[in-house]
C-alpha cells in the first residue's frame, strides 16, 4: 500500500508520514526542490518533487498510490488571494491529479480546520459536523472552499474530511511562542471572560487521520477530531507551568481592544517583511472568540476515535522535546 502525503516536510505532515510508516505503508511525500527535510531525515520515505500548483508534477507524484492524505496548507498569507491559491486551488489541482493518475485510489483524506465553521455559540453546544459553516477569516473561507472541492468529488472518489482545532506538539513553531512566554514567567490571557477551546496533540491527529483513512465507514463523511475536554487557558497555563517547573508565573489579562490593536500593528509591520506575519488582524479576531469548541462524538461512533494524550500528557511531552532540542 502506497500513501501519498502532502505537507510531509512540515509539523503535522511529518507526524502523519511517521504514523503510516509504523503501519507498514510505503510513504511518498510531496516536496519542493528547496524544501527542508529535517523532519524526514532518516525516514524511509519516497520523495516526489513538485508543487500543488503544478498539475503535471502532481500527476507524476500520485501515480499508482492507494491513499492520499492532503495535509499541506497555508496558514499565514499577505492577502485573501494567497490563501485561496494555496488552500483552494492547490486542493483542486490535487483532486484532479488523483482522478487522472490514481484510478485505483482507496481513499482521499483531506485535513481541514475548525475555522471553516466559526466559533460555537455556547459552552453547552459545541460545533457539530452538520452545523452550517460560518468562517470568520479569509483563511477559514479558503479552507471551506477546499472542503467544497473535496465534497464535489464524492460521487467519483472515496473522500474523507477531517477538521482539526488548534494543534500543538513537538516541532511546532506557532503555539511554541505561548510555551516560551510561560517559560519566561508570563502568561497572557485574552480578555476577561472564560474562553474555552478544543485542542489536539499532533500525535493524536496523525493517528486519527490514519484511522479514518483505513475505516470503511468514513467514506464520504466529515469529522472533527480533538481532545474530548474543552480547555480554558487557565487550565492550559497551570499544566504548562507544572511541566516547566515554574514556581511563579505572572498572569496578565489583555483586553480585546489591545489584542486587535497589536494584531493590526503586526499586520502592518509584516508588509515590509519577507514573510507574512503569523499574527495579523484576522488572527486577532480568532483569538477573541469565546468558544472554539467541537464535538468528537461522530468520530468516536464511526471509527472509534478517542484522544490518547490530552494536555496532561501532551504538554509535558511537548515541553520535554523543546528542552531536549534546545528550543527552551
Amino acid at each position: 500500500m502506497i500513501v501519498f502525503v502532502t505537507g510531509a516536510t512540515g509539523f503535522v505532515g511529518s507526524f502523519v508520514a511517521e504514523e503510516f510508516l509504523r503501519r507498514g505503508y510505503t510513504v511518498r511525500c510531496l516536496t519542493r526542490a528547496t524544501s527542508s527535510l529535517q523532519w524526514l531525515e532518516g525516514l524511509p520515505v519516497e520523495r516526489a518533487v513538485g508543487s500543488l500548483l503544478d498539475k503535471n508534477s502532481l500527476e507524476r507524484a500520485v501515480s499508482g498510490v492507494d491513499v492520499i492524505v492532503h495535509v499541506a496548507g497555508l496558514t499565514a498569507a499577505r492577502n485573501r488571494e494567497e490563501f485561496f491559491q494555496a488552500n483552494h486551488l492547490g486542493t483542486k489541482n490535487l483532486l484532479e491529479a488523483a482522478r487522472a493518475a490514481a484510478p485505483h485510489l482507496r481513499r482521499f483524506v483531506h485535513l481541514s480546520s475548525l475555522t471553516v465553521c466559526g466559533p460555537a455559540q455556547s459552552l453547552d453546544r459545541p460545533l457539530l459536523e452538520s452545523d452550517p459553516c460560518k468562517p470568520l477569516t479569509a483563511y477559514g473561507e479558503s479552507k471551506k472552499a477546499a472542503e467544497d472541492e473535496v465534497n464535489s468529488m464524492r460521487s467519483v472518489m472515496p473522500i474523507t474530511i477531517i477538521r482539526a482545532p488548534a494543534v500543538y506538539g513537538q516541532r511546532d513553531t506557532a503555539i511554541f511562542d505561548y510555551f516560551k512566554a510561560v517559560n519566561w514567567g508570563i502568561a497572557a490571557l485574552i480578555g476577561f471572560d472564560d474562553k474555552r477551546l478544543s485542542l489536539i496533540h499532533v500525535e493524536d491527529l496523525a493517528r486519527g487521520l490514519a484511522d479514518a483513512a483505513e475505516s470503511p465507514t468514513t467514506i464520504g463523511e466529515t469529522y472533527f477530531v480533538a481532545d474530548e475536554p474543552f480547555y480554558s487557558w487557565v487550565e492550559i497555563t497551570s499544566v504548562t507551568k507544572a511541566a516547566l517547573q515554574k514556581r511563579y508565573v505572572v498572569t496578565l489579562r489583555v483586553p480585546h481592544s489591545i489584542v486587535l490593536g497589536a494584531a493590526a500593528l503586526s499586520e502592518f509591520v509584516g508588509k515590509f517583511s519577507s514573510k507574512p506575519p503569523v499574527f495579523n488582524y484576522e488572527k486577532g479576531i480568532d483569538f477573541i472568540q469565546k468558544y472554539w469548541i467541537c464535538s468528537v462524538e461522530k468520530a468516536h461512533r464511526d471509527f472509534g476515535y478517542t484522544s490518547q494524550l490530552g494536555i496532561e500528557c501532551g504538554i509535558p511531552k511537548t515541553i520535554a522535546w523543546y528542552k531536549e532540542n534546545k528550543w527552551l
